[in-house]
């Protein structure tokens, strides 16, 4: 397969980094780059996360001695209902 890049600054931010040394190659780049989207990809929140992402959170908070329980009031305006 081959690529083309269309664009003329792209051409030369991946030249710079070939001629810095930090990668041998086009691929080697690109292949970092992916492998880097990868992970952010990963460390977002999946759909299916559970309370336990929420807890870890909060656990991991600076402010672990702010209450966030809501305060329980007995409503009065409700009637009782005998079932």
């Amino acid at each position: 397969m081959n690529l083309e890049i269309h664009k003329p600054e792209l051409v030369q931010r991946v030249n710079a980094h070939i001629q810095t040394g930090h990668f041998h190659d086009a691929d080697e780049l690109i292949e970092k780059a992916l492998d880097a989207l990868d992970q952010q990809v990963s460390a977002a929140a999946p759909a299916t996360a559970t309370g336990a992402v929420v807890l870890a959170a909060l656990q991991a908070s600076p402010y672990r001695d702010i209450d966030l329980t809501p305060p329980r009031v007995r409503l009065t305006n409700v009637r009782d209902v005998v079932l």
